[in-house]
């Protein structure tokens, strides 16, 4: 379910995040309704919606909620699929792609929606995305992005090289495209809230609870943690993401498990906090290897991009960040980082996420592709509504277990293929 260590890194997050509830170890047998493997947005959501709905859910975990990737992102809420509208219709075709466009492009609300309600205490803010292209071609791609979501009725704005510069902070640019629909958000924050607000429908959670072994046992699902403790459930949920390991076969080998750096300056002084994103939205621009930036809620400005497949160990690991924050924004010279650590992003085969169901009353549901923030939050509760029986489909076609060839080469080629798009970024 996650990695050995089930500590939270030394991040931002971690130092500046709400208080969580408390998710005490699962200390005897128990039997639900549905069990959720996974205390990420995934998990989180799909039990909160489940125990509104009056059912009997609980989730396990390795680690506390939001220890991986929902606890380590860069807290950037935003819309949409790696696919735009256009090509999702060539994609699917007919009601399906219209219905896969209506809850992509509605997942920032699904957001802000749960924040409200639950009244989630999580520094949002909802001031919009901005995608800067570096070259003609990536410029070309963001103004039929741009267009194609126009036409969906979403007020967007088309900057030119003045006028992203003036909304960034950086003349790295010739131009950007502006969703209205993003935001930000502190994420650990976010998951603990959602934790707390799934407690209070009714759902059980249990932190440093690794589920080690899952059988079909008759009519039900039997789990066993690491302690040696048994949940029965007729249902399970795998929601484990970037972190999942062997607990059903080949599911680890469907997704790339590709590390996120981030890095954070000390806060801003208020001059150069100005200077910087003044107006609060968050940043990613369209390159291969993509980096995305935002100011957190007291004015230190992140940084973020690929990194190295292994685990970082020293301070060098990240200097590929430091040194494109200082190629971006010169102003900030000599400004010290105060935080540096890494997640791992799920990335699948064709940057979709899939649900799967390999045998009654199992579902698994991963493979967000960067977008996990939003998407997971609304899939989430898509998931729980199929397990209610209150929606008749799932916005995505049910997927089989297919593992990505030679996956245990993974290091090889990921490495290989951000060397290559590196390259190609730079002569762009």
């Amino acid at each position: 379910m996650s990695a050995p260590q089930s500590v939270l890194p030394n991040s931002l997050w971690a130092a500046t995040a709400t208080a969580g509830p408390e998710t005490p170890a699962l200390a005897g047998d128990m039997q639900v309704d549905v069990a959720v493997v996974g205390a990420g947005y995934t998990g989180l959501v799909t039990a909160l919606h489940l125990a509104a709905a009056g059912t009997r859910v609980c989730v396990l975990d390795a680690g506390e909620p939001g220890w991986g990737a929902s606890g380590r992102n860069g807290g950037q809420v935003i819309p949409g699929l790696k696919y735009d509208p256009d090509t999702l219709r060539k994609r699917f075709g007919g009601e399906r792609a219209e219905r896969l466009i209506e809850v992509a492009g509605g997942a920032a609300d699904e957001v802000f929606a749960l924040i409200e309600r639950y009244a989630i205490d999580c520094d949002a803010t909802r001031k919009g995305w901005i995608q800067p292209a570096a070259s003609q071609a990536a410029m070309r791609i963001i103004e039929g992005r741009a267009g194609q979501w126009r036409r969906q009725g979403v007020p967007v704005e088309v900057l030119d090289r003045a006028e992203v510069a003036g909304r960034i902070g950086s003349s790295h640019y010739l131009g950007a495209w502006v969703d209205p629909r993003a935001g930000s958000l502190q994420p650990l924050s976010y998951a603990r809230g959602l934790a707390r607000a799934a407690l209070a429908e009714g759902a059980a959670i249990h932190g440093h609870s690794r589920v080690t072994s899952l059988e079909r046992d008759r009519d039900a699902w039997c789990l066993t943690t690491a302690q040696g403790f048994r949940v029965r459930a007729e249902r399970v949920v795998l929601a484990t993401n970037g972190y999942t390991d062997d607990l059903w076969p080949g599911l680890r080998q469907t997704v790339i498990a590709a590390n996120s750096f981030i890095v954070a300056t000390r806060p801003l002084p208020d001059a150069l906090r100005r200077s910087v994103l003044p107006g609060g939205e968050v940043c990613s621009d369209a390159r291969r290897l993509l980096l995305y930036f935002k100011q957190d809620a007291h004015g230190r400005l992140l940084l973020g991009g690929r990194g190295p497949f292994a685990e970082p160990s020293r301070t060098g690991d990240w200097g590929h960040l430091e040194q494109s924050l200082a190629s971006l924004f010169p102003q900030l010279a000599g400004v010290p980082f105060e935080y540096r650590w890494s997640g791992r992003v799920a990335l699948t085969q064709d940057f979709l996420p899939h649900l799967h169901e390999p045998a009654p009353g199992l579902s698994m549901l991963l493979g967000y592709n960067g977008r996990g923030v939003a998407l997971a939050t609304a899939l989430g509760r898509h998931l729980a509504r199929r397990l209610l029986g209150t929606a008749d489909d799932f916005p995505f076609p049910l997927t089989g277990i297919r593992p990505i060839p030679f996956h245990g080469l993974q290091r090889l080629y990921l490495g290989a293929g951000i060397a290559w798009y590196r390259l190609l970024d730079a002569l762009c």
